[in-house]
């Protein structure tokens, strides 16, 4: 298995603009943090296709610790709210960024942010590391626990030493911390649904959720890169909460969830530096993470660019490209 390369951020790249890493805005009070790009699972119905066994990344990214806040502050400075929710949730899993403490810490100083919330698979949990999270200021653990059978989890996470039982434990040393414990299995049917059931019983037996709900059931949602595990049909979403009510029912626990459960409300939003069809210059400055892609900063160094269909543009060379996708200052361009 070939090891992809880990590039720095460069300080001077804008941290909007790329789904990888960086800051993401959806206009809400809720701002995605995402300091790096490794996992070190391969779930096999991985949205984003991550971990050592990706077919379709190039690169992993981690972003410098001072230019991460940097840049929150920038989009927490255009927010209304004084309550302000930052999500670390990568395209991996947040416990590989070195300075995941530090960087929790450095949140928590923020003045309008309330809550810090992380989103992992917790193989790479220690107590440890819970304490100085703990420490740290990180409010809630979205922890994702796809099964009960170490057999059927070691499948799912595509890992043969992914050790279900130490996850477990850090699931209940998360409970009795002040870290708040929300479980979050993906349902992938006909895998694990048998499961769910039993992982709603044991997250309300080690009382995940007192802040906020103990669970959030994920449905599998086939990605153009993600995995798709073979024979697996979707449920529709109609399917997927119809089964989610009579599991209400059944366990007298909230699983169809809202914003509002997690105090998520609109907010200011970041504008749009292009808008979809139009053209920029750009230069080229680093390796796309995908495979035959490039990252581009235009003119006025305020956004990063992926550039798909680029193989072969070169990197320091200016270019012109026509924006494909600007949503949620997310910017997808392909060279002209």
């Amino acid at each position: 298995m070939q090891q992809r390369k880990l590039i720095e951020v460069p300080t001077d790249w804008p941290l909007i603009g790329c789904i990888a890493f960086g800051i993401i805005d959806r206009g809400t009070n809720l701002i995605q943090v995402r300091p790096s790009s490794s996992c070190p699972l391969s779930c096999i119905f991985c949205s984003t296709d991550a971990g050592p066994s990706s077919r379709n990344r190039q690169v992993e990214y981690v972003v410098d610790l001072d230019h991460i806040i940097e840049w929150f502050k920038v989009v927490a400075g255009i927010k209304r709210s004084k309550n302000l929710e930052a999500h670390i949730d990568t395209v991996g899993d947040p416990l590989t960024y070195p300075k995941i403490v530090d960087l929790v810490h450095r949140l928590s100083e923020i003045s309008k942010v309330a809550v810090i919330s992380l989103q992992t698979h917790g193989h790479l949990l220690s107590y440890k590391v819970i304490s100085d999270l703990e420490a740290a200021g990180l409010s809630r653990i979205n922890l994702s626990i796809d099964a009960l059978d170490p057999q059927l989890a070691k499948r799912l996470t595509g890992t043969q030493h992914y050790d279900l039982r130490h996850v477990l434990k850090m699931a209940e040393a998360i409970s009795n911390s002040k870290i708040d414990l929300l479980i979050a299995p993906v349902w992938v049917p006909g895998f694990n649904d048998q499961e769910i059931p039993k992982i709603i019983e044991y997250a309300l037996k080690i009382g995940a959720g007192k802040r906020w709900p103990p669970l959030g059931i994920q449905k599998y949602v086939v990605h153009k890169y993600g995995r798709k595990p073979k024979g697996v049909r979707p449920m529709t979403w109609y399917t997927f909460y119809n089964e989610l009510r009579e599991l209400e029912k059944s366990f007298k626990v909230k699983l169809v969830l809202r914003p509002d459960d997690f105090r998520i409300v609109k907010d200011a939003k970041v504008p749009l530096s292009f808008k979809k069809g139009e053209k920029a210059r750009v230069r080229v400055v680093g390796v796309g993470w995908l495979r035959g892609e490039k990252l581009a900063v235009d003119v006025r160094r305020e956004r990063i660019i992926t550039l798909v269909k680029a193989p072969h543009v070169e990197v320091g060379s200016m270019v012109s490209a026509k924006i494909l996708a600007c949503k949620d200052n997310i910017y997808v361009a392909e060279p002209l």
